[in-house]
């Protein structure tokens, strides 16, 4: 049964990320600019799923189609792996495909745009709230709500402080990791967090060792809070 669960989210993963490349184009416009609406060449972008391909010029757009199938399905294969036949196992799949698409958005632009943060917290919440229903589940929402608000707050009060260092993006981010990872429990709560800020210590440190980056060069964060809460709730779903 596992196998094929495996199996099954990882075609799942497959699918849903070949409809990425649009949004993600679409979204990569620099802070303060509006949307995409058009194709490099020009021509009007129409939809926010798909590949990113115009119909009207031989050009592609945005990041590469099979690359983020194959990210996205082989995340989905492991939180299978991971989460096994717990219900929760439909709110992983579900989030999952907009992790990678913010991350994608934020490497390419330093930006996470609104409409895809807060929509992933209320939806992380509202998920894990049903699934708090159902029976054989290994989490608990109460904590999951204690977990977003923990690392939003915490991720505010580093925004206050350095405004600079971290997003406001960041905090509203945090806001729905903090919710996949506070199911799990206050444990899983600290491994992601710490996972995500030494992810990203050891990226801007090689960029720094590659001379491509200084000490007060700006990277995007969004990725690596990402990455930790993938770690985290794989490390959580496995101990639950």
């Amino acid at each position: 049964m596992t196998t094929f669960l495996v199996i099954a989210a990882a075609l799942w993963g497959a699918a849903a990320g070949v409809l990425l490349p649009r949004a993600a184009y679409r979204f990569s416009a620099p802070a303060g600019e509006p949307w995409r609406e058009a194709c490099p060449g020009g021509h009007p972008v129409r939809g926010w799923l798909g590949r990113g391909r115009c119909t009207l010029c031989p050009r592609s757009y945005g990041p590469s189609t099979p690359l983020l199938s194959l990210v996205t399905a082989l995340i989905c294969a492991a939180l299978a792996a991971a989460t096994g036949t717990r219900p929760e196992i439909g709110v992983w799949l579900l989030l999952a495909p907009v992790g990678v698409l913010l991350a994608v958005v934020d490497l390419k632009v330093q930006r996470l745009p609104d409409p895809l943060t807060l929509p992933f917290a209320g939806a992380a919440l509202a998920l894990l709230g049903v699934m708090s229903f159902v029976p054989e589940h290994t989490g608990d929402w109460l904590h999951a709500l204690y977990g977003s608000l923990a690392l939003g707050g915490g991720y505010f009060v580093l925004f206050l402080i350095n405004p600079a260092g971290m997003g406001f993006g960041d905090v509203k981010l945090a806001l729905g990791t903090g919710a996949v990872l506070g199911w799990y429990g206050w444990a899983t709560v600290m491994l992601g967090t710490f996972a995500g800020f030494l992810l990203g210590a050891l990226y801007g440190g090689a960029l720094i060792v590659v001379r491509k980056a200084g000490r007060k060069t700006a990277i995007p964060f969004g990725p690596f809070l990402i990455m930790g809460a993938f770690l985290g709730v794989l490390i959580g779903a496995y101990a639950a």
